[in-house]
């Protein structure tokens, strides 16, 4: 009688899912907050549901206009935005744009803002009570805001502070995203770990600018935007690195992730999972290519659950 063959190691299945608190995300691919919409503009792509979970564009409690124009600019390497954080405030977030990614069937994971502590808490304690909402996402360093995030971002004591606020405001998993140009990454993911956070977002974008010589003035009517994209990509895996090893809750590593092994460094890195962001301006097809190329990844080394990715130090 002929043996039935065993398949090797790197032909088992491996088992993409992935929790962050309660949250449970079939794959480790999410996207970026600011370069998704709420979803609806990338449907006509691809199905959403190919997605671990989608993560919305940044929410507080009133609209918000944004910046005044220019607010997005060209460079090598990647892009600078002030869009400064527009959207139509909680309330309406919750009544038309939710329900479209309940149907979907794919997780969100819904960014908030706000200028003072009561706004971030007020706006979570709104969140907790509508239905589709998988996880929060705290902004706490968007470079190209001049209230809230910026402040709450870089100062430690600041950062625990309104991580408790929220974290007293709702029962929903919780995210921290942390800003790139701290002296110490380490401290605030500790700080954030320490009131509550059940994971990390990591990282913003970086602050940046671009000046129009011929006029000779900035481009951005901001001054200042976030730079995003490959050129960042180093920073945020190094960020990562050191914020894995000094907390034990889970890190959502994002940074110009362009290819799936861009993705797969981060979680070499200790990231339990990725965003995909600038990226998806390029070709909007990169997240749900970077799940593909995870999961090729794993089956290549033979690799059985995400977390085995992760370098043992």
């Amino acid at each position: 009688m002929n043996e039935v063959p065993v398949p090797p190691a790197a032909a088992i299945e491996p088992d993409l899912s992935v929790s962050i608190g309660s949250l449970r995300m079939k794959n480790p691919v999410t996207v970026a907050s600011g370069t998704f919409g709420y979803g609806r503009e990338y449907a006509a792509y691809f199905d959403l549901s190919e997605l671990g979970a989608v993560t919305c564009k940044g929410i507080r409690l009133s609209p918000c206009e944004g910046n005044p124009q220019p607010r997005i600019a060209e460079v090598r390497g990647g892009m600078l935005n002030a869009i400064g954080l527009q959207g139509p405030g909680v309330d309406a977030f919750v009544r038309e744009a939710l329900p479209f990614l309940r149907e979907k069937g794919v997780p969100a994971i819904v960014n908030i803002w706000g200028t003072t502590e009561g706004e971030y808490a007020e706006v979570a304690r709104r969140l907790s009570d509508a239905d589709g909402v998988g996880a929060l996402e705290m902004n706490v360093s968007c470079p190209n805001v001049h209230l809230g995030g910026a402040t709450f971002g870089t100062d430690v004591r600041t950062l625990a502070s309104v991580v408790r606020a929220v974290r007293a405001a709702t029962p929903l998993p919780l995210l921290v995203k942390l800003a790139p140009n701290v002296p110490d990454i380490a401290a605030f993911a500790r700080a954030a770990e320490g009131e509550g956070a059940d994971g990390l977002s990591i990282s913003n974008t970086v602050p940046a600018m671009k000046i129009d010589v011929e006029a000779r003035r900035p481009f951005l009517a901001n001054v200042q935007g976030g730079l995003s994209g490959p050129a960042i990509h180093p920073i945020a895996v190094r960020l990562v690195w050191q914020a894995a090893a000094a907390v034990k809750i889970p890190i959502v590593g994002m940074g110009g992730i362009s290819e799936p092994e861009d993705a797969v460094e981060f979680l070499c890195a200790g990231a339990t999972a990725v965003a995909v962001g600038t990226a998806s301006f390029v070709d909007p097809l990169t997240a749900p290519r970077v799940v593909r190329g995870i999961r090729d990844y794993m089956v290549r080394h033979g690799l059985r659950r995400v977390a085995d990715v992760a370098i043992t130090r």
